[in-house]
């Protein structure tokens, strides 16, 4: 019953934001990641069996967990529209135009976005990500005809679409290719473990789970021989050229967010911090010359603890406004 309110409110909240002309293009949309998580934790219940084809009609706003074809028919004209795809930590997300009946000279448009979009903020941050932003979009009726399939780089895509006839269809199919060294993940749980691997490449990774969790860090490996534990945030771990940083903030983008703490010499753990954000980022930053490694656990806070830090806290940034 609960988690049926809950996607009853994500859609009163995203309905609510474009009547209010706040989300012009879905880009700026009003989703907050509860209102998101909720859609998504319904989409993960889903099991097909392997044989079989997962097939369902594509919502205007919309959260899409399995492989499968998802076809999108205008009932009306639809101005905003977003579709959320979202893969395992070790997968990409691959999108293919199976079929496209829009009006691109009439100003309907479908562009995949190469990460997440939420209240204006982007997943990975374009510090984060190997292309300019402007080539993370991929607009088919500019291209369509030449680039049938769009791959993402990270477990993480978008689909922008605005059609204006009624009748209007296209259909996608979404495949979800193993990726062997994953760099910029959502997670699709708020407990689990991930190991992140860089492997001599000059490039930051991040890992995000869009909760307040504990992270417990059980090894750290930089390349280094030192062995010194966790501290706090200082200059000194961004000039090593190799770290971890724990990040926390309310919005998706990392380089918008606090650091919590820096981590820039190799030790095994456990080290934990319980963060009371609703996201919560492990950041790798790699100068390209070791094989970074850092595994980590997490779990969801529950009231009682975020009760606790938010009246113990000195830096309360999460819980302003």
């Amino acid at each position: 019953m609960e988690g049926t309110f809950r996607e009853q409110l994500f859609f009163v909240v995203l309905c609510l934001s474009v009547l209010k002309g706040d989300a012009r293009y879905m880009e700026e949309n009003e989703i907050t990641p509860e209102g998101l998580f909720s859609l998504l934790n319904s989409e993960l219940k889903r099991e097909i069996p392997e044989e079989l084809i997962y097939s369902r009609p594509l919502r205007c706003l919309d959260m899409v967990a399995a492989e499968g074809q998802f076809t999108f028919t205008a009932d009306r004209p639809h101005l905003s529209c977003a579709a959320f795809f979202i893969a395992e930590p070790n997968q990409v997300i691959n999108v293919e135009y199976d079929s496209v009946d829009i009006d691109c000279r009439g100003g309907d448009f479908i562009k995949v976005f190469d990460g997440w979009v939420m209240k204006g903020e982007k997943f990975p941050s374009s510090q984060d990500h190997a292309l300019p932003l402007m080539e993370r979009y991929v607009d088919y009726c500019d291209s369509g005809t030449v680039r049938r399939t769009i791959r993402s780089s990270q477990n993480v895509a978008m689909v922008f679409f605005r059609v204006h006839t009624v009748g209007s269809s296209f259909t996608l199919t979404v495949r979800k290719p193993i990726n062997p060294f994953p760099c910029n993940i959502i997670s699709q749980t708020p407990e689990g473990s991930f190991t992140m691997v860089i492997p001599q490449q000059h490039r930051n990774c991040s890992f995000s789970i869009i909760y307040p969790v504990e992270i417990k860090i059980a090894e750290l490996s930089l390349g280094h021989l030192n062995d010194f534990p966790i501290k706090k945030s200082m200059p000194g771990c961004a000039g090593a050229g190799d770290f971890v940083e724990l990040l926390g903030g309310n919005g998706m983008d990392p380089s918008k967010m606090f650091p919590v703490a820096d981590l820039c010499y190799n030790f095994n753990g456990p080290a934990q911090m319980k963060i009371g954000c609703d996201n919560t980022v492990v950041r790798m930053v790699s100068s390209g010359r070791f094989v970074n490694r850092v595994a980590f656990q997490y779990r969801l806070l529950d009231r009682q603890e975020l009760q606790r830090i938010k009246v113990n806290s000195v830096e309360d940034f999460c819980f302003t406004g």
